[in-house]
């Protein structure tokens, strides 16, 4: 996405909400959970605004290694979790 020939096209003012809405993912919700395999501890630029709230699990196993005992192992311990949405007191 080039934001500033949105901008330049639409004749919109940049906002958050414009950034959002010219996003590929627009009409898709965030991520809540993301796992990434193979020990690898980044996200290569991948949907960063969009992971800003997710869960994110590292796994050391390569991808065709995880199975579901390691996928419920990783949602288990997600429900396990207090989400708090950026804010510190969770409320």
């Amino acid at each position: 996405m080039n934001t500033a020939n949105i901008l330049k096209k639409k004749k919109l003012r940049f906002t958050e909400k414009n950034f959002e809405n010219n996003l590929f993912t627009q009409n898709i919700p965030n991520p809540e959970i993301l796992i990434r395999t193979g020990n690898t501890q980044r996200l290569s630029n991948f949907m960063l605004w969009q992971l800003a709230y997710t869960e994110i699990f590292f796994e050391k196993k390569m991808w065709p290694d995880f199975n579901t005992n390691d996928f419920d192992r990783i949602i288990n311990k997600y429900h396990r979790i207090t989400r708090k949405f950026g804010n510190i007191d969770g409320k």
